[in-house]
């Protein structure tokens, strides 16, 4: 299934992506919850009831008339994960980690897949990073990494939009990965039936039609499974939560010279088996300043 979070008619709920077009969850099974995170913690129950709604394909709406939001509107937590292939960790010139470099993205950074993201005013050292995203299901602590496929609700794109001289002021980097419309992601959350092995999806990453990253899952150093496993000893993961597991090498950063992102580029990204998410930059507006 494709699992994914739209507007229509000024409403904004969950719904399943097919073929056809859109099934609307609140049409066809009213009962459930319309917010991902609360649908995806009900259980399997609550999915098996998607499912079947989703083979029904009743009560159908076109792409074209949704706006396609991120999956997730609000994650409990986004987790993302540096120097997670090598061919990265040699264009950046430093060591690889002995233990996966974890850093936070702030949840308002959660942005639709093909939304304009902000060039901000703080900065012009904007850079992309494709990268295959994985979404808990069910809350989960210590969980053993032969275990780790069954708190996996699915999989997604994410572009881990980084300012980079805020990133590199301090070791977390939590400041210049956390800006506002910094981590797109969609276009939906892949279930993992769909996805046979998600080390073996290729990734590419191209900015005005040109193609900046080629590569595939099987060459990440920390996997899907290794993460859960080491995040979950520390904290409870929960539905919803997503992790950013790395980018590689081909961005902007990693050029000489450098080639940052401005205002008017378009940056596509896109994963085999999972989708694709395009959006543009723009200048960062004046209205996002405020108090209250």
């Amino acid at each position: 299934m494709k699992l994914m979070t739209f507007t229509h008619l000024g409403e904004t709920r969950v719904g399943v992506a097919v073929r056809e077009g859109v099934v609307d969850l609140r049409a066809v099974a009213p009962g459930l919850p319309s917010e991902m995170s609360a649908l995806l913690g009900a259980g399997e129950g609550a999915l098996d009831e998607v499912r079947s709604a989703a083979d029904a394909q009743s009560q159908l709406l076109s792409l074209s008339e949704v706006e396609v939001q991120s999956p997730v509107l609000r994650p409990p937590k986004i987790l993302a994960v540096g120097l997670n292939y090598a061919d990265h960790i040699a264009e950046t010139g430093m060591d690889k980690p002995k233990y996966p470099m974890i850093f936070n993205k702030q949840s308002t950074s959660a942005h639709p897949p093909r939304a304009p993201f902000h060039l901000p005013r703080a900065s012009s050292r904007l850079d992309y990073e494709g990268e295959l995203g994985v979404v808990i299901g069910r809350p989960c602590r210590h969980v053993p990494k032969e275990r780790a496929h069954e708190v996996i609700a699915g999989y997604t794109v994410v572009n881990d939009v980084s300012v980079r001289d805020w990133q590199v002021r301090v070791p977390t980097m939590t400041m210049g990965k956390s800006f506002d419309t910094h981590c797109p992601m969609g276009p939906w959350i892949v279930t993992p039936d769909e996805v046979p092995n998600p080390h073996d999806l290729e990734l590419q990453t191209w900015v005005n039609g040109e193609l900046r990253q080629h590569s595939n899952t099987k060459h990440l150093i920390f996997d899907c499974f290794t993460l859960i496993e080491h995040l979950s000893t520390a904290f409870t993961l929960e539905p919803g939560d997503v992790i950013a597991t790395g980018t590689p090498s081909g961005v902007g950063i990693g050029f000489d010279p450098k080639r940052f992102l401005v205002a008017g580029d378009v940056v596509r990204i896109a994963i085999a088996g999972i989708g694709e998410i395009e959006a543009a930059v723009v200048e960062e507006p004046d209205a996002t300043a405020r108090i209250g």
